[in-house]
């Protein structure tokens, strides 16, 4: 899956262009590499993700293309 639809889809990041945003600017790391938008994300990559001046660490757990609001929290853990 591509990355931006990840953090949409995961409700990381509420909008894919916001997502495609953040990604074009340097500010989401895949596994600590600077990462596209059209990067594809698989279970076991650690996403930082940089707002402002916080950083957040994700683990993926699963992918999936869909998910109800409720689940979402399932697709990643914080580190």
């Amino acid at each position: 899956m591509r990355l931006d639809k990840f953090l949409k889809v995961s409700r990381i990041i509420k909008r894919r262009t916001v997502a495609n945003e953040a990604c074009d600017a340097g500010r989401v790391l895949i596994n600590d590499k600077p990462a596209k938008a059209s990067a594809n994300v698989k279970v076991g990559d650690i996403l930082t993700i940089q707002f402002g001046n916080k950083e957040t660490r994700v683990e993926i757990l699963d992918v999936q293309e869909t998910v109800k609001k409720d689940e979402a929290k399932e697709l990643f853990r914080y580190i």
